[in-house]
Protein backbone atom coordinates (compact mmCIF):
# COMPACT_ATOMS: atom_id res chain seq x y z
CA UNK A 1 0.00 0.00 0.00
CA UNK A 2 2.81 2.27 0.75
CA UNK A 3 4.19 1.57 -2.43
CA UNK A 4 1.36 2.81 -4.47
CA UNK A 5 1.47 6.18 -2.57
CA UNK A 6 4.71 6.78 -3.22
CA UNK A 7 4.56 5.27 -6.85
CA UNK A 8 1.35 8.13 -6.98
CA UNK A 9 2.98 11.06 -4.97
CA UNK A 10 5.97 10.76 -7.52
CA UNK A 11 3.99 11.30 -10.90
CA UNK A 12 1.82 13.83 -8.99
CA UNK A 13 5.25 15.73 -8.89
CA UNK A 14 6.16 15.72 -12.31
CA UNK A 15 5.64 18.04 -15.06
CA UNK A 16 7.18 20.05 -17.91
CA UNK A 17 8.70 23.37 -19.34
CA UNK A 18 8.62 24.31 -23.21
CA UNK A 19 11.38 25.59 -24.79
CA UNK A 20 9.38 28.75 -26.73
CA UNK A 21 11.60 29.56 -29.58
CA UNK A 22 15.08 28.93 -30.60
CA UNK A 23 17.19 26.32 -31.23
CA UNK A 24 15.63 23.92 -29.11
CA UNK A 25 12.32 25.22 -30.07
CA UNK A 26 9.41 22.98 -29.61
CA UNK A 27 11.59 20.72 -26.71
CA UNK A 28 9.42 19.89 -23.72
CA UNK A 29 11.41 19.27 -20.71
CA UNK A 30 10.81 17.23 -17.59
CA UNK A 31 10.74 19.35 -14.54
CA UNK A 32 10.07 18.22 -10.75
CA UNK A 33 7.66 19.88 -9.32
CA UNK A 34 8.84 20.53 -5.97
CA UNK A 35 7.51 23.04 -2.85
CA UNK A 36 8.61 26.57 -3.80
CA UNK A 37 9.34 25.50 -7.09
CA UNK A 38 7.48 27.55 -9.55
CA UNK A 39 8.30 27.37 -13.81
CA UNK A 40 7.70 31.09 -15.11
CA UNK A 41 4.59 30.32 -17.54
CA UNK A 42 4.87 30.21 -21.10
CA UNK A 43 2.98 33.95 -21.35
CA UNK A 44 5.71 35.07 -18.95
CA UNK A 45 8.34 33.83 -20.44
CA UNK A 46 7.20 34.79 -24.21
CA UNK A 47 7.19 38.86 -22.36
CA UNK A 48 10.39 38.66 -21.04
CA UNK A 49 12.22 37.41 -23.80
CA UNK A 50 11.12 39.63 -26.39
CA UNK A 51 12.06 42.06 -23.83
CA UNK A 52 15.69 40.35 -23.96
CA UNK A 53 15.77 39.61 -27.84
CA UNK A 54 18.84 42.27 -27.84
CA UNK A 55 20.78 41.27 -25.18
CA UNK A 56 21.24 37.21 -25.56
CA UNK A 57 23.74 37.02 -28.21
CA UNK A 58 26.69 35.40 -27.50
CA UNK A 59 26.63 37.01 -23.99
CA UNK A 60 27.23 34.60 -20.45
CA UNK A 61 24.15 34.11 -18.48
CA UNK A 62 23.38 32.96 -14.72
CA UNK A 63 20.01 31.52 -13.79
CA UNK A 64 20.26 32.13 -9.99
CA UNK A 65 17.39 29.80 -8.01
CA UNK A 66 17.24 27.97 -11.46
CA UNK A 67 14.38 25.73 -9.85
CA UNK A 68 13.03 23.76 -13.35
CA UNK A 69 15.87 26.29 -15.23
CA UNK A 70 13.43 26.88 -17.77
CA UNK A 71 14.59 30.44 -17.94
CA UNK A 72 18.10 29.35 -18.44
CA UNK A 73 17.31 27.05 -21.07
CA UNK A 74 15.10 29.09 -22.92
CA UNK A 75 18.35 31.69 -23.13
CA UNK A 76 20.57 28.77 -24.12
CA UNK A 77 18.10 27.95 -27.27
CA UNK A 78 18.10 32.09 -28.21
CA UNK A 79 21.47 32.26 -28.50
CA UNK A 80 23.26 32.85 -24.69
CA UNK A 81 27.39 31.50 -25.10
CA UNK A 82 26.73 29.72 -22.10
CA UNK A 83 24.30 29.15 -18.87
CA UNK A 84 25.13 28.95 -15.51
CA UNK A 85 22.44 27.41 -13.32
CA UNK A 86 22.28 27.39 -9.01
CA UNK A 87 19.87 25.11 -7.36
CA UNK A 88 19.83 24.43 -4.26
CA UNK A 89 16.93 21.34 -4.33
CA UNK A 90 18.99 17.90 -5.17
CA UNK A 91 16.19 16.43 -6.99
CA UNK A 92 15.88 19.43 -8.92
CA UNK A 93 19.53 20.24 -9.74
CA UNK A 94 19.35 16.45 -10.93
CA UNK A 95 16.95 17.32 -13.70
CA UNK A 96 18.45 20.08 -14.47
CA UNK A 97 21.76 18.02 -15.26
CA UNK A 98 20.02 15.36 -16.71
CA UNK A 99 18.12 17.95 -19.09
CA UNK A 100 21.18 19.32 -20.20
CA UNK A 101 22.42 15.93 -21.12
CA UNK A 102 19.23 15.75 -22.87
CA UNK A 103 19.70 18.75 -25.14
CA UNK A 104 23.47 17.81 -25.21
CA UNK A 105 23.89 21.14 -24.12
CA UNK A 106 28.40 21.06 -23.61
CA UNK A 107 27.82 25.32 -23.04
CA UNK A 108 25.61 24.42 -19.62
CA UNK A 109 26.77 23.65 -16.13
CA UNK A 110 24.49 22.87 -12.91
CA UNK A 111 26.16 23.79 -9.65
CA UNK A 112 24.11 22.59 -6.53
CA UNK A 113 23.69 24.88 -3.73
CA UNK A 114 21.97 28.07 -2.00
CA UNK A 115 22.45 30.43 -4.34
CA UNK A 116 24.09 33.02 -1.42
CA UNK A 117 26.95 30.45 -1.09
CA UNK A 118 27.67 29.79 -4.62
CA UNK A 119 27.45 33.67 -5.35
CA UNK A 120 30.20 33.95 -2.91
CA UNK A 121 32.37 31.23 -4.63
CA UNK A 122 31.80 32.97 -8.00
CA UNK A 123 34.62 34.15 -10.09
CA UNK A 124 33.04 35.15 -13.43
CA UNK A 125 31.05 37.62 -14.63
CA UNK A 126 28.33 37.35 -16.18
CA UNK A 127 25.99 39.75 -18.89
CA UNK A 128 22.38 38.33 -18.06
CA UNK A 129 21.30 37.14 -14.52
CA UNK A 130 17.75 35.58 -13.86
CA UNK A 131 16.55 36.23 -10.21
CA UNK A 132 13.47 34.31 -9.75
CA UNK A 133 13.91 32.93 -5.80
CA UNK A 134 11.03 31.15 -3.91
CA UNK A 135 8.67 34.09 -2.78
CA UNK A 136 8.46 35.81 0.63
CA UNK A 137 12.28 34.86 1.73
CA UNK A 138 13.98 38.39 0.78
CA UNK A 139 16.41 36.78 -1.52
CA UNK A 140 16.22 39.16 -4.21
CA UNK A 141 18.16 42.32 -1.98
CA UNK A 142 21.00 39.86 -1.11
CA UNK A 143 21.27 38.26 -4.30
CA UNK A 144 21.81 41.74 -6.04
CA UNK A 145 23.73 42.73 -3.47
CA UNK A 146 26.35 39.72 -3.98
CA UNK A 147 26.05 40.75 -7.87
CA UNK A 148 27.49 44.05 -7.11
CA UNK A 149 29.77 43.68 -4.11
CA UNK A 150 31.94 40.44 -5.71
CA UNK A 151 31.80 42.53 -9.12
CA UNK A 152 29.99 39.40 -10.78
CA UNK A 153 28.15 41.65 -13.79
CA UNK A 154 29.93 43.02 -16.72
CA UNK A 155 29.78 46.68 -17.04
CA UNK A 156 25.88 47.21 -19.16
CA UNK A 157 24.44 43.45 -17.29
CA UNK A 158 20.96 43.03 -17.87
CA UNK A 159 19.37 41.42 -14.84
CA UNK A 160 15.54 39.94 -14.73
CA UNK A 161 13.93 39.66 -11.39
CA UNK A 162 10.74 37.82 -10.96
CA UNK A 163 8.91 38.81 -7.14
CA UNK A 164 5.38 38.59 -5.70
CA UNK A 165 3.41 41.61 -6.78
CA UNK A 166 2.27 42.75 -3.44
CA UNK A 167 6.33 43.04 -2.39
CA UNK A 168 6.40 46.95 -2.34
CA UNK A 169 10.02 48.05 -1.13
CA UNK A 170 12.83 46.07 -2.89
CA UNK A 171 16.24 47.22 -2.07
CA UNK A 172 18.37 47.23 -5.14
CA UNK A 173 22.02 49.18 -6.35
CA UNK A 174 21.67 52.38 -7.14
CA UNK A 175 23.03 51.83 -10.29
CA UNK A 176 20.48 49.14 -11.63
CA UNK A 177 18.08 51.39 -13.99
CA UNK A 178 14.46 49.58 -14.63
CA UNK A 179 14.12 49.18 -18.55
CA UNK A 180 10.66 47.00 -18.38
CA UNK A 181 8.14 46.27 -16.19
CA UNK A 182 5.17 44.28 -15.63
CA UNK A 183 2.63 42.22 -13.28
CA UNK A 184 0.57 39.28 -13.99
CA UNK A 185 -1.68 38.29 -11.13
CA UNK A 186 0.21 37.15 -8.34
CA UNK A 187 3.75 38.15 -10.36
CA UNK A 188 5.66 41.09 -11.00
CA UNK A 189 8.47 40.63 -13.42
CA UNK A 190 10.96 43.69 -14.52
CA UNK A 191 13.97 43.88 -16.23
CA UNK A 192 16.80 46.18 -15.35
CA UNK A 193 20.32 47.14 -16.78
CA UNK A 194 23.45 47.56 -15.20
CA UNK A 195 24.88 51.28 -15.80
Amino acid sequence: MAKNRKVIGQKQQTGQVRIIAGQFRGRKLPVIMADGLRPTTDRVKETVFNWLMPYLYNVKCLDCFAGSGSLGFEALSRGVRSTQFYELNAIAAKQIQDNIQLLKASNAKINKGSCLALLEKEQQEFDLVFIDPPFRKGFVGQTAELLESKQLLADEAVIYIEVESELADLQLPVNWQLLKEKVSGQVAYRLYQRT
